[in-house]
C-alpha cells in the first residue's frame, strides 16, 4: 500500500502523484458502493500493480470540499476578478466568497488586468470587507511575486469568470502548468471556457494549483442549500456585530435594533456588501425543507 494525493481525475481514472511518481488508478468498487467519490485534493490509499498503474484503495478524511468544480482539501481560494472587459460584477464574488466561507476556506482576491483598467473600485471593498487583494497584471508583472508568495505551500484553487485572464495569470505564475489561453469576445464582453477538466499542478515549495471552471460552474447553484441558516457567518465582516442585535433570530433584513444594518449605515460593512446579503438570504428562503435535507 502507498500513500499520495490525486492530481487529476479524467472519465473515471485518477492520477495519483506519489513519492515514487504517478500512478494512474481506478477507485475500487466498494468506494462506490459508500457512496464515496474521489476527488482531485484528496489523500489517498492505494495498491500499485505495475507499470505505474494500481487500485485506489480508500480515502482520507477531507478538510473540506466543493462539488463544482469536485475538489478538496483547499488552503485557500485566489479569487479572479477585473474592472476590464468583462467587468466583474461584486455579486458574483460575494456568492463564492460566501460559498468559500462556509467552508471556512480563506480567499485572495485578485484583480487582474490592471493594466488596463485600474482595480481600485473592487480593491477597496474587498480590503475594507477584510480580505487580502492583490492587483495583478501579466503584461507589465505588476502583482505576480506577490500573488506566488501568497499561495506558496498551499494548495490554491484559482476561479473568475471567464475572460478575466485566469489561465494567462497561470501560465504567468508557472509556465509548466501550460494552460491554453482564451480569447475575450470584445462583442459579448465575456471569454470562452477554456479549462475542460479539475487539473492540480504540484510547484515548487509544496504549492499546489487547482485550476477550475469559472464562476457558472462554481456550486453557485447549490449555495443556497449550503448557506441558508449560516449565511450571515459565510460573510466574516458581520462578525463583530452577530449576537449583538435586538432580536436573537434576527435575519439583518428589515428588523428594528439590527446591529449588522446599523454597522452598514455607518459605513463600517460595505453596501454592496450588504446588499449581496440580502439578496442571497432571499434565494435561500425560497428552498424547501426536503432540498436542504438531501445534503
Amino acid at each position: 500500500m502507498e500513500q499520495g494525493r490525486i492530481i487529476k481525475a479524467l472519465s473515471g481514472f485518477y492520477y495519483v502523484q506519489t513519492k515514487s511518481g504517478i500512478v494512474t488508478c481506478r477507485a475500487r468498487g466498494r468506494l462506490r458502493k459508500e457512496e464515496l467519490a474521489p476527488l482531485v485534493g484528496d489523500w489517498v490509499t492505494i495498491s500499485e500493480q505495475g507499470d505505474h498503474s494500481g487500485s485506489l484503495e480508500s480515502v482520507q478524511p477531507r478538510k473540506n470540499r466543493f462539488f463544482r468544480p469536485a475538489v478538496s482539501n483547499v488552503d485557500a481560494l485566489v479569487l479572479m476578478a477585473s474592472c476590464a472587459v468583462p467587468v466583474t460584477d461584486p455579486f458574483l464574488i460575494d456568492r463564492v466568497t460566501a460559498i468559500a466561507g462556509s467552508q471556512t476556506v480563506p480567499v485572495i482576491v485578485c484583480i487582474n488586468k490592471c493594466d488596463l483598467v485600474p482595480g481600485d473600485p473592487l480593491a477597496r471593498i474587498y480590503r475594507h470587507a477584510g480580505f487580502p487583494v492583490i492587483c495583478t497584471s501579466v503584461k507589465t508583472g505588476q502583482g505576480i511575486a506577490q500573488l506566488k508568495q501568497e499561495i506558496q505551500g498551499k494548495l490554491v484553487a484559482f476561479t473568475g469568470n471567464s475572460g478575466v485572464g485566469k489561465s494567462s495569470l497561470l501560465n504567468a505564475i508557472a509556465p509548466e502548468c501550460q494552460a491554453q489561453v482564451g480569447e475575450v469576445s470584445q462583442k459579448l464582453g465575456r471569454g470562452r471556457h477554456t479549462t475542460r477538466h479539475v487539473e492540480l499542478y504540484a510547484l515548487p515549495e509544496n504549492t499546489y494549483i487547482v485550476d477550475t471552471p469559472g464562476f457558472s460552474s462554481f456550486e453557485t447553484e447549490r449555495m443556497d442549500l449550503l448557506l441558508r441558516e449560516n449565511l450571515p457567518f459565510a460573510f466574516a465582516e458581520f462578525a463583530p456585530y452577530l449576537g449583538k442585535c435586538q432580536f436573537r433570530d434576527c435575519a439583518h433584513l428589515k428588523e428594528p435594533c439590527c446591529a449588522v444594518r446599523q454597522a452598514v449605515e455607518a459605513g463600517e460593512i460595505e453596501k454592496s456588501r450588504y446588499d449581496s446579503y440580502v439578496r442571497l438570504y432571499e434565494k435561500a428562503k425560497e428552498v424547501v425543507p426536503w432540498e436542504q435535507k438531501s445534503l
